[in-house]
């Protein structure tokens, strides 16, 4: 899942730029194209300029390793060969990860440190036999020559990570990397060892699960049977599978409740699948930072889907688990409610100031000739008032009813009047502040057709020109 600062980036940049950004990085040497990518990926670990560099790695990924409906993996790339099962389980950026989540940030270091110190015998023997593979152009030995090599890398992994790992644990996970790479290094080798048993396990699963009813649940359990899956270890990594597939992926915290058979969070919490309230909550935490940095950035395309999942995953966890207020699970999810509160709720407040700037009927004489209103003001104008009617479907559940509805009905009220008023103007005013008063009226009623409908917002359009016609009327009489 990429960072919502990378998400920006992309969905800010053309299609045309990010072409040309993936034609330019094609046209480099190979070396150079390595060259980069480590360099930008120490640029994440070190927490510089992440938007930017996960950007370009992103394209610099796509085109040297190529599509991802590749039928046979790229013999020329080893690291991706050994790292490959990893993939449903990524994320960009350095930051903190939940259970079920590893930092692509962490693969070169951890890739580096095989190949110096951790099976340096066995990355040469890989190595050389994947050079003699691509010298005959046949791949039919690759599979187990890189199962092999996972297994291989998995075992020196878990020995020097796993809790029960004895010597100097410390100095020799040092050499590794740093915190956040040792942080990955069990969850790496862990899901290295259990390959086959999580290809078996998503085979079973069905690919898109709208509802996660009774009968869902149970297949899934049952697919979720394999030793290897059950570890504490290993079923974040399932659930996250799982996650992957719902619409509504607050929806994991019903195989919880299921194998608890009861809603108490303190019998949830005693099962090892109460990892998945754990889960839920941290993913709604971060679409709540989400949210909070697209309206900081004044982006609110997505805002209206990033509150409904918002809504849905908070009253989901609320209405299906008995949370105690004070306990941590409770804790967490006051937090992020309050946490979207405070996000949302001084943007609400500043829209009616916004919108009066842009209706305020100022007297002839102060409007100077040529004065125009800014048709950006208008355009974020008209996406915050729309913010401010999304929000209010949502207001209760996010504890935001109050502002939002106040808001909501003070733009209202003002809009409908500063219309009407606008409108008239046109009838009497001055012809050189005609073209003013016309952007104003535009813009009215494309702030009237949110807040009360179509329709009224045709009304308006159909008086706003009446008006026109009716002040020309009498100038062209008086002239004859």
């Amino acid at each position: 899942m990429p960072s919502s600062d990378t998400a920006l980036y992309t969905r800010r940049m053309s299609q045309t730029s990010i072409e040309r950004l993936r034609d330019y990085l094609g046209q480099l040497p190979p070396q150079s194209q390595a060259l980069l990518m480590r360099e930008f990926e120490r640029a994440i670990e070190r927490g510089e300029e992440t938007a930017i560099a996960s950007l370009v790695l992103e394209q610099l990924r796509n085109v040297v390793r190529g599509t991802a409906q590749e039928a046979q993996p790229r013999i020329e790339d080893p690291a991706r060969l050994l790292f490959r099962p990893l993939e449903p389980f990524l994320q960009e950026g350095n930051g903190p990860v939940r259970p079920g989540q590893i930092r692509r940030s962490s693969l070169l270091p951890v890739w580096q440190w095989l190949n110096r110190d951790g099976v340096p015998d066995e990355a040469r023997e890989f190595d050389a036999a994947l050079a003699r593979m691509r010298q005959a152009g046949s791949t039919s030995e690759l599979e187990t020559t890189v199962r092999k090599f996972q297994l291989a890398a998995a075992d020196v992994m878990i020995k020097i990570a796993a809790p029960s790992a004895t010597g100097d644990k410390q100095r020799a996970l040092s050499r590794i990397g740093s915190a956040n790479v040792v942080e990955d290094v069990l969850s790496i080798g862990s899901v290295l060892l259990a390959r086959e048993a999580l290809d078996s396990f998503k085979g079973k699963v069905p690919s898109h699960l709208r509802v996660f009813g009774d009968a869902q649940i149970a297949s899934v359990s049952a697919a979720l049977t394999a030793a290897s899956l059950q570890t504490t270890q290993m079923l974040p990594f399932a659930l996250s599978l799982i996650i992957q597939r719902l619409t509504a992926p607050w929806q994991i915290i019903r195989i919880a409740t299921k194998i608890a058979g009861s809603d108490d969070e303190i019998r949830v919490g005693a099962t090892p699948y109460g990892i998945a309230v754990t889960i839920a909550l941290h993913d709604l935490s971060c679409l709540a930072a989400n949210l909070r940095l697209d309206i900081k950035r004044g982006y609110f395309e997505n805002v209206g889907e990033q509150l409904k999942s918002l809504h849905e995953g908070a009253r989901g966890l609320r209405t299906e688990l008995d949370l105690r207020h004070d306990s941590v699970w409770g804790k967490q999810l006051t937090s992020i409610r309050a946490d979207i509160s405070n996000a949302v709720q001084s943007e609400i407040e500043s829209v009616p100031g916004r919108v009066r700037r842009i209706l305020r009927q100022r007297p002839d004489k102060d409007i100077p000739a040529g004065a125009r209103v800014d048709p950006t003001e208008v355009d974020e104008a008209a996406a915050l008032i729309d913010f401010v009617a999304v929000c209010r479907t949502y207001a209760s559940e996010l504890a935001i009813n109050e502002v939002t509805l106040r808001t909501y009905s003070d733009l209202q009220h003002y809009v409908e009047q500063a219309t009407e008023a606008l409108v008239q103007s046109l009838r009497a005013g001055e012809a050189k502040t005609r073209a003013y008063r016309q952007m104003q009226v535009a813009a009215a009623i494309r702030f009237c057709d949110i807040l009360f409908g179509h329709d009224y917002s045709s009304l308006m359009s159909r008086a706003a020109e009446n008006a026109l016609t009716g002040e020309r009327k009498p100038s062209r009489a008086g002239q004859k």
